[in-house]
């Protein structure tokens, strides 16, 4: 099937246009409307997943750019450490980043992503990247989580996109006993 790639970017695309509709009116319900508590709830728990879903069609556009061979991704200037960096509180980060050319949005979602997974597949409350340049080791990945963080086991989305997305870009993702070693 060669142009599964496209079909699936064309979908993705096609999806934007009614997951926009959905998103636009829980933020203006959000903004405008007087609700009461429980509705307020509900329709935060809607945006949020309409969001989640966003992020999701995101990675799905990506990976199949990537399987097309159309990933050109807009190279900018960031440094190692701030891409590891992770509003989840699972995640913390030490070291001292360096500066590179990268798809910055992406790596930084990539990163997250191996981390997050790495934290719910293995049953922890916290890992943590240590950056060294463009070197980076994420800490602890269980033996039950590593097949799922590698994407050999196919469980988690994120994670399967995130190492497609550091390879496409001329990075390396690979296990070392409990260290994810990430090349940038």
């Amino acid at each position: 099937m060669p142009d599964f790639p496209r079909d699936v970017s064309l979908a993705c695309h096609d999806l934007r246009t009614p997951l926009a509709t959905v998103t636009g009116f829980a933020k203006t319900l959000l903004r405008t409307a007087e609700l009461d508590e429980r509705d307020a709830r509900y329709v935060e728990l809607i945006d949020a997943a309409a969001d989640q879903l966003a992020g999701i069609l995101d990675d799905l556009a990506r990976l199949s750019r990537i399987e097309g061979g159309r990933y050109e991704p807009a190279l900018v200037a960031t440094d190692t450490a701030a891409l590891a960096t992770s509003p989840d509180q699972r995640v913390s980060v030490s070291g001292h980043g360096e500066a590179i050319d990268t798809d910055a949005p992406a790596v930084q979602h990539a990163l997250e992503a191996l981390a997050v997974a790495a934290a719910r597949h293995g049953g922890i409350d916290e890992v943590a990247w240590t950056v060294h340049g463009r070197e980076l080791e994420l800490t602890p990945v269980s033996a039950t989580a590593a097949p799922v963080v590698l994407g050999d086991d196919p469980k988690d989305f994120g994670a399967l996109v995130a190492r497609r997305v550091i390879e496409a870009l001329g990075g390396s993702v690979k296990l070392e006993g409990d260290v994810l070693r990430v090349r940038l």
